[in-house]
């Protein structure tokens, strides 16, 4: 399989999938099918939950395809 990694974010998260460890377990799917959803490109629609509601779904991943990073937030400029 391949080890290919894609990457989707909302500004506060982003989701990394690695398709060659994903075991299609459904998980994902059935937990939070407003976001991820195979029928539709790309499967991963970081606008269809809250960020907490996405990293927690992304954590019961059983074959670790699916992580997350918190994004930093940009400092703002002074003055």
């Amino acid at each position: 399989m391949s080890d290919s990694e894609k990457f989707y974010s909302n500004g506060e998260i982003t989701v990394i999938w690695k398709s060659g460890l994903c075991r299609h377990s459904g998980n994902c799917v059935r937990g939070l099918g407003e976001v991820f959803n195979i029928h539709v490109h790309p499967w991963i629609n970081m606008e269809g939950s809250s960020t907490e509601q996405i990293s927690g779904q992304v954590e019961r991943c059983p074959s670790g395809a699916l992580t997350y990073i918190r994004n930093q937030k940009a400092a703002s400029a002074p003055g």
